[in-house]
């Protein structure tokens, strides 16, 4: 299937893809598939010990080397690709061969059983005693009810361990739609929302986005370290986590911005939303975990917009982005939403 300019997930690989190679470039390493595939898992922002491992070697100056690349890739990134594939395959694979077992020594049992029986019956033509006839038909019976017994028990374990499989691959279906660093769903999450809910959007029911970014961050980064600037990430996910409603989807956009899909909320409800979200960012008291050191306050600035029938979902985002980077223009801390930007458009 070809990939449209208009699909999200073709602007934001193609983003992330960008950077990737811009970053491999700055850094003179060599643009094979391994390596492309440890740079772009760096800025999809999805494996803290990646980006860790990446941060620590620019802040020392360290070289990529092939050595280094290629350590990088086994240590970070080929695990992930390969360690369920072949756990699950290889599960999958005892498996079947149990099954095929089992269905094996049940036919082979009813063609004994239906033997047995058979004889017993040409013993009753021959005239032998009924009483001994019963007594060799128990016989088979029990025996028959006993290797039942025993198939279904087998049955029964296979049938638990293909459980465990299924919610393996169930957790880490779930692991594959959410933020490592935050616990929001990701990009990835977030795109399927989105598509889902502008297909209900078209049928006139309200659709809008709220997307926060955290004021001042760089130098709250710099003064603090990262360890800290993950720490704030982290709250502001809990917050923006409770506010939301229970049919909403917060998530992690990219970086430190947070984005909440609000799902039947119309433009004012959104900025409600997002006004009470704010001021509890700002009332927040964040400790330094190692010192328990209480931190300067933070705020964030918050931008809002409402979905159109027709539009592409990415200039819904597109919109209440510039609605963001006006509430940052004008001060910081604050919520503005797209009517401000029509008047802003207007006074310009």
């Amino acid at each position: 299937m070809n990939s449209s300019c208009d699909d999200p997930d073709y602007d934001y690989a193609a983003s992330i893809a960008g950077r990737a190679m811009q970053a491999m470039a700055e850094q003179r390493i060599a643009p094979s598939p391994a390596n492309f595939a440890v740079w772009y898992q760096y800025f999809a922002g999805g494996h803290d010990d990646l980006r860790n491992a990446i941060d620590l070697l620019i802040d020392h100056n360290r070289p990529f080397d092939g050595r280094t690349n290629r350590n990088l890739f086994e240590t970070y990134v080929a695990p992930q690709v390969s360690a369920l594939v072949v756990d699950t395959s290889e599960r999958l694979h005892a498996l079947m061969g149990a099954a095929s077992e089992f269905l094996t020594t049940a036919i082979a049992d009813n063609r004994s059983q239906m033997q047995a029986i058979s004889e017993v019956a040409d013993q009753g033509k021959a005239g032998v005693d009924p009483k001994v006839l019963v007594a060799q038909l128990m016989n088979e019976l029990a025996r028959a009810a006993t290797r039942t017994t025993r198939l279904e028990a087998g049955f029964a374990e296979k049938t638990r361990e293909l459980d465990v499989i299924r919610a393996s691959l169930s957790k880490s279906e779930e692991r594959a739609r959410t933020d490592t660093l935050t616990g929001l769903a990701n990009r990835r999450a977030l795109d399927e929302f989105l598509r889902k809910a502008q297909a209900t959007a078209e049928w006139g029911e309200p659709l809008s986005v709220l997307m926060l970014d955290i004021d001042h961050f760089k130098s709250f980064n710099d003064n603090f370290g990262h360890g800290v600037g993950d720490q704030v990430l982290r709250l502001m996910a809990r917050v923006l986590r409770e506010r939301v409603r229970a049919q909403d989807l917060p998530a992690r956009y990219g970086g430190e911005e947070l984005i909440a899909v609000l799902p039947d909320a119309d433009l004012a409800t959104c900025a409600e939303l997002a006004e009470h979200i704010r001021r509890a960012i700002t009332d927040a008291r964040i400790t330094r975990r190692s010192t328990g050191e209480t931190l300067p306050n933070i705020s964030v600035s918050i931008g809002v917009a409402q979905y159109r029938p027709g539009e592409a979902i990415t200039d819904l985002i597109e919109r209440c982005d510039r609605a963001l980077y006006l509430a940052k223009g004008g001060g910081r801390n604050r919520v503005v939403t797209e009517i401000e930007l029509d008047r802003a458009g207007a006074a310009g």
